[in-house]
């Protein structure tokens, strides 16, 4: 017997064994022991014992091996399990004659399959399972007759070469054997659950490609056209936006930023577009401050202060601005001459209050840079142009966003209630009825992690300061206008697709390894590389959107091995972490050095 069909049929199994009938052990599964590895044999054998075990109190001694029938049937891969299990006390079975009932041939085919050759004795191999044996009984019953009448006896194996074949099983073989008879079932219930799941994280997944991409053409031809709109004066069917020339206030908190401080204001200062700089030192201890205050750019404003933290720091500098567009920009940055320009120009229409940049990764050398750059192009970017259009921005990142100063003053400000103070900012201008848009022409270059802890690190704080942000707005659900369309929209989309869908992709990867061992590996495999497909398409058209080279998705189906697994536990460890009600420190990344002024600055 199968261990697998004994589970699915008990009350059959145990009317064979009260009938005074045999069993035999088929393995777990119906595995190729004779291409398994050493583990898999010995877990497929002894998982048919302790199936049989559990469900009828008796243990056996016969083993009939998958795929195996008569002796020239036995390969050297079969032959050493049959020798692993003879010394763990088992008898391999064969046969002598091979109905291949399997084949549905037809009952005259089976009978003659079946007939003997001789007097001397047989053994028989027919099939109970595997579909119709309709012709199986047929020729069985006929066959039956055909034996009584030429003189054969039909018997067991065990009886007719003398041996006890089955017996009780110990009272600890019972209780594991239940225990192992219980546990199948309920992985099956489980791997049931999980198959169904896995459809729909699938359907999520498609749908999710299919609208981010749908939205990304529409916000690619709305942009195209209020370009148009504002370079052009003489097409009477494209309407004349008006160009935002008004001068800007650019805050800059930072907080031991020697490394990149230089690099970051000069290329601000190289701006095309009238504005001032605000430095905000925030009580650094490594001399950013001195280092500022050396380069004597004219415009740029220096103010040192105590260390209070990132959103004190934005505040200070917001009390200082002096001018009612206000850009905020990490002190790791660097812009183009013509950034704060693009990135201001939305603010044509009074309804905006924010305006989201296109943050670009400037260290993106090596594998580690690549995955960052691939995620920052496909994941972040491609995710704002849906929500620009959805009317749903959840973040404007600290790397580049620009906003008007009323409308921050609306709201208190910056507020340091989360650890990511940028999404808490954003969600709070949505709910006040501000439009938060993006602007995709409008890049900076930001330094990435350059190693794995220091990743991990900036994406819990991330993970952790956007589940306090949603937390913190979840009235918005039940708002109307622009408030409800950041609570049903913005907040639903990364409640499904940066919580729970992270939280059960490791069911996701311990399931297709468990198919690639127990199930169809060519199935799991055609699987995974549409999954792979889709997020490759993806990924080239989100790139063909910001003009990007290709050559970097190379390393789009390594990602899936080692930085999707590092995403996914962060997030895991946040929301744990957020259950818990443990607070978490402020983690600040690592800096390198590697940002360089735009060569056109």
């Amino acid at each position: 017997m199968v261990g697998s069909a004994a589970i699915d049929n008990p009350d059959l199994v145990r009317r064979i064994v009260a009938d005074g009938n045999e069993i035999g052990i088929h393995t777990l599964t119906h595995a190729d022991l004779g291409s398994a590895p050493s583990w898999r044999q010995q877990l497929e054998v002894q998982g048919g014992q302790q199936t049989i075990s559990g469900i009828t109190g008796h243990a056996a001694t016969l083993l009939r091996p998958p795929y195996s029938s008569e002796n020239d049937a036995v390969r050297d891969g079969t032959w050493t399990a049959m020798r692993a299990a003879a010394a763990q006390g088992y008898l391999t079975v064969l046969t002598t004659k091979d109905s291949e009932d399997w084949q549905r041939p037809g009952v005259a085919a089976i009978e003659r399959n079946l007939a003997p050759s001789g007097p001397q004795g047989q053994i028989l191999l027919m099939h109970d399972g595997g579909g119709d044996r309709a012709q199986t009984v047929a020729a069985l019953d006929s066959s039956l007759t055909k034996f009584e009448n030429q003189g054969f006896r039909v018997t067991t194996v065990g009886d007719a070469v003398g041996i006890t074949s089955m017996r009780n099983a110990s009272a600890g073989e019972r209780v594991s054997g239940t225990a192992f008879v219980w546990g199948i079932r309920v992985s099956d219930f489980v791997i049931t659950a999980i198959s169904w799941a896995l459809v729909a994280a699938g359907i999520v997944t498609v749908i999710r490609a299919v609208l981010v991409v749908g939205f990304a053409a529409r916000h690619r031809r709305a942009a195209r056209r209020s370009r148009a709109a504002g370079h052009s004066r003489r097409r009477v069917d494209v309407p004349v936006r008006p160009e935002v020339m008004e001068p800007v206030s650019v805050i800059v908190p930072a907080y031991n930023e020697s490394a990149g401080i230089e690099a970051a204001v000069r290329s601000i200062a190289a701006s095309t577009h009238p504005m001032e700089i605000i430095v905000v030192d925030d009580g650094s201890t490594d001399g950013t401050a001195d280092i500022v205050e050396a380069l004597g750019l004219p415009g740029v404003t220096l103010i040192r202060k105590e260390n209070g933290g990132k959103p004190s720091a934005l505040n200070a500098g917001l009390r200082a601005a002096s001018h009612h567009l206000v850009v905020m920009v990490d002190g790791d940055t660097v812009f183009e001459p013509e950034t704060v320009h693009a990135l201001i120009q939305a603010f044509a229409d009074p309804r905006v209050g924010a305006i989201s940049g296109n943050t670009k990764v400037a260290n993106r050398g090596g594998i580690l840079g690549a995955w960052q750059h691939i995620e920052y192009v496909v994941g972040f970017n491609l995710d704002r142009r849906l929500f620009d259009v959805a009317e749903c921005m959840p973040t404007v990142p600290g790397a580049i966003g620009a906003f008007r100063r009323d409308a921050l003053l609306r709201v208190d400000g910056v507020s340091d209630d989360t650890l990511a103070e940028d999404t808490d900012l954003t969600m709070s201008l949505c709910r006040d009825g501000w439009r938060v848009v993006y602007q995709d022409d409008a890049r900076a270059w930001t330094e990435a992690p350059a190693s794995l802890g220091a990743l991990w690190k900036q994406r819990y704080r991330w993970c952790y300061g956007t589940l306090q942000a949603m937390w913190k707005h979840r009235g918005a659900v039940l708002q109307r206008g622009a408030a409800g369309k950041l609570g049903r929209r913005g907040l639903g989309y990364l409640l499904v697709l940066q919580v729970l869908l992270p939280l059960f992709a490791p069911v996701v990867d311990v399931f297709a390894i468990y198919g690639f061992i127990f199930l169809d590996p060519i199935r799991i495999a055609a699987l995974w590389l549409v999954f792979l497909l889709v997020q490759f398409l993806m990924a080239a058209y989100a790139f063909r959107l910001d003009n990007e080279r290709f050559g970097p998705l190379w390393t789009l189906p390594l990602q899936q091995f080692v930085y999707r697994q590092l995403t996914y536990l962060v997030v895991i460890q946040s929301v744990v972490t957020a259950l818990a009600g443990v607070h978490l420190r402020w983690h600040r990344m690592e800096r390198y050095g590697s940002l360089r002024v735009p060569p056109s600055a």
